[in-house]
């Protein structure tokens, strides 16, 4: 068993392709009241709900409250995301382009941390 790793080792342990890992880091870095979680399935959470995450495709899901999810959906022409055969209701598919353009997609996740901020916080799991 591992008792340490070093800083990068955690962005290794996913198969995300490291380009989208680091379009998806950089922009996690844009909102110091976010922090980047999840070794496997790198993600953001807040209150125990997880509000974007970045699929092995490489392809980044953002959850958002109806009304934006709407609007986003319509200016960006694209879907709900979709992994494992699931739709997931509350999340859309940032496109690739979208991905790469940090500045424009900045104001979705500040729009998708303050719509997990008004959810009702999950209890934490019991490790063990």
């Amino acid at each position: 068993m591992r008792l340490w790793a070093k800083d990068n080792e955690h962005h290794q342990e996913n198969n995300v392709p490291p380009e989208k890992l680091e379009l998806y880091e950089k922009l996690v870095a844009t909102n110091p009241d976010i922090g980047r979680k999840g070794a496997s399935v790198p993600n953001t959470s807040l209150n125990g709900n997880m509000f974007s995450y970045l699929h092995a495709s490489g392809a980044m899901a953002l959850r958002l409250s109806t009304g934006e999810r709407e609007k986003f959906l319509a200016k960006y022409k694209t879907r709900l995301f979709e992994a494992y055969g699931i739709v997931q209701k509350e999340y859309v598919t940032v496109p690739d382009a979208l991905l790469a353009e940090t500045n424009e997609l900045k104001p979705y996740l500040k729009m998708s941390y303050e719509y997990a901020r008004s959810l009702k916080p999950k209890p934490a799991k019991k490790k063990g």
